[in-house]
C-alpha cells in the first residue's frame, strides 16, 4: 500500500504550529485541512484523553459559533497520536490565515469558566473522561509557546 501523506512529514523535526496537511477537491469546492500541532512529537509527553477531549468539545463549540468562520467549519477533533489537533475548512487557505482564529479560540478555552458545553450523559458518549483544568493549561501554553509569536517555520512543515 502507498504511504499517506501525513506519514511522509518528518516528525523528528516537527514542532508546534499550524500547518497545512492537505488539500482535497470536491467538485470546485476546496478542503483545506490543518494541522494544529500543539506538542513536539517523540521529545515530550503527548495530552491525554481527558483534556484533548474537554478541548474537543470546547472547540468545536467555539468554532461552530464563529461569525465569520462558522459555516466554514468541517471538522475539529484529536489526532490518534494525541499531539495536536485536526482542523477542517470548507475553502482554500493556507496556515497563516487562520493564525488569528486560533488564537482567538485558544483564548476562549484558557480563559472557559462552567460547565464544559455537552458534557452530560445524554449529550456525550464519555462525558466523564474531561479535564477542564489542563485544557485551559495546554490551550495556554500554546498560546505563549507558538501563537502568540508564530514564526514563519510553524506555518510550514519543515523538509
Amino acid at each position: 500500500m502507498k504511504k499517506i501523506a501525513s506519514f511522509t512529514i518528518d516528525h523528528i523535526k516537527l514542532q508546534p504550529g499550524i500547518y497545512v496537511s492537505r488539500k482535497d477537491y470536491l467538485g470546485d469546492q476546496v478542503i483545506t485541512t490543518f494541522d494544529i500541532r500543539m506538542t513536539s512529537p517523540n521529545e515530550e509527553p503527548v495530552m491525554n484523553t481527558a483534556e484533548l477531549h474537554a478541548m474537543e468539545h470546547l472547540a468545536a463549540t467555539f468554532l461552530r459559533n464563529h461569525a465569520e468562520f462558522g459555516s466554514k467549519i468541517i471538522y475539529w477533533g484529536p489526532m490518534g497520536c494525541r499531539t495536536g489537533n485536526y482542523l477542517l475548512l470548507a475553502g482554500d487557505y493556507e496556515s497563516k490565515d487562520i493564525v488569528p482564529l486560533m488564537t482567538e479560540m485558544f483564548e476562549f478555552i484558557r480563559d472557559f469558566e462552567g460547565e464544559i458545553p455537552g458534557a452530560s450523559a445524554k449529550d456525550c458518549g464519555n462525558y466523564l473522561d474531561m479535564n477542564l483544568g489542563m485544557a485551559k493549561y495546554l490551550a495556554d501554553k500554546y498560546l505563549r509557546e507558538v501563537l502568540y509569536d508564530i514564526k514563519p517555520d510553524r506555518l510550514v512543515y519543515p523538509e
